[in-house]
């Protein structure tokens, strides 16, 4: 079994997993949430290419799966 790989930025060796990147983008939505600014997909997706750098992120929809899979969307907690 093969781990597939995202490459980050210019380095080449560095580079996270599907789970990994699941977990930034958990991580990124509490950032977001926690000083007040947007934090839906949309917000989310930008973050990670402007202030981290990731180069292939995944797409708005998929960061709202990953969002409701961990219960990060109930009640509207944030900015949408």
């Amino acid at each position: 079994m093969t781990k597939e790989l995202i490459m980050i930025g210019n380095e080449q060796d560095q580079a996270y997993t599907k789970k990994e990147i699941e977990e930034i983008v958990k991580m990124v939505r509490l950032e977001l949430y926690n000083k007040g600014i947007g934090c839906g997909s949309k917000a989310i997706k930008k973050r990670l290419v402007e202030f981290y750098q990731i180069e292939s992120v995944p797409s708005e929809s998929t960061i709202g799966r990953v969002l409701s899979r961990n219960g990060l969307t109930h009640s509207r907690t944030g900015f949408y």
